[in-house]
């Protein structure tokens, strides 16, 4: 669990935010650690006035306070480590020290999106694209086994709909389909090759 720590100057409470003349910065950075709280960070918040053995027992703290005495503080340490020192830092800062609201690493990388254009070179008949993509694919090292898997995709979904609406003829016209016309019309997904029903796929 990620963890925060503050270390304040001397103030007439713990945070601050009080008396007649109240910071606004104060204001806004006990909001923070509010939604720090809220977002699953364990806040935890020192003055030096209310609670000096939190300095003194914390070595850290005390090595930068031996140091610079108290323009260190405010003092803020995030996961034993101090982030911050002589001034808050903003809810953004927070984020940024803590890892929150960082993007997953994206699963579409270059060479998954140039799979997906030879699926859909395929599907629009355009031989210029799949020549194109292919040689992409190859530069950064799709492999020929992943390529041919893309195109037997891409023609499997393509094909679906001249199969189903063949059917449909038929039994419109109440004749047979031909034997290709009335394979499947499931898509690849493996299912097919382990001898498992394709049934409910997306163009079955």
């Amino acid at each position: 669990m990620k963890r925060i720590q503050v270390y304040d100057p001397p103030m007439c409470c713990s945070t601050g935010v009080c008396g007649p003349d109240v910071d606004p910065k104060l204001v806004q950075f006990a909001a923070d650690l509010k939604w720090l709280a809220d977002q699953g960070v364990t806040v935890e918040r020192f003055g030096l006035t209310q609670t000096p053995s939190a300095f003194a027992e914390n070595e850290v703290v005390r090595a930068v306070l031996t140091e610079k005495g108290e323009a260190a503080l405010p003092l803020v340490v995030a996961d034993g480590k101090v982030a911050v020192s002589g001034a808050y830092p903003t809810r953004a800062e927070l984020e940024g020290l803590l890892g929150l609201g960082e993007t997953p690493a994206s699963l579409f990388t270059p060479a998954v999106a140039e799979l997906v254009a030879i699926g859909a070179a395929i599907a629009a008949n355009c031989e210029p694209c799949l020549r194109y993509h292919h040689g992409e694919a190859g530069k950064l090292g799709v492999s020929v086994g992943d390529i041919a898997r893309a195109v037997e995709m891409a023609a499997k979904v393509k094909d679906a709909p001249h199969r189903n609406i063949m059917r449909l003829a038929a039994r419109l016209t109440q004749t047979e389909p031909t034997a290709a016309e009335a394979i499947s019309g499931a898509c690849f997904d493996g299912a097919s090759a382990q001898g498992k029903s394709a049934k409910g796929s997306c163009c079955s």
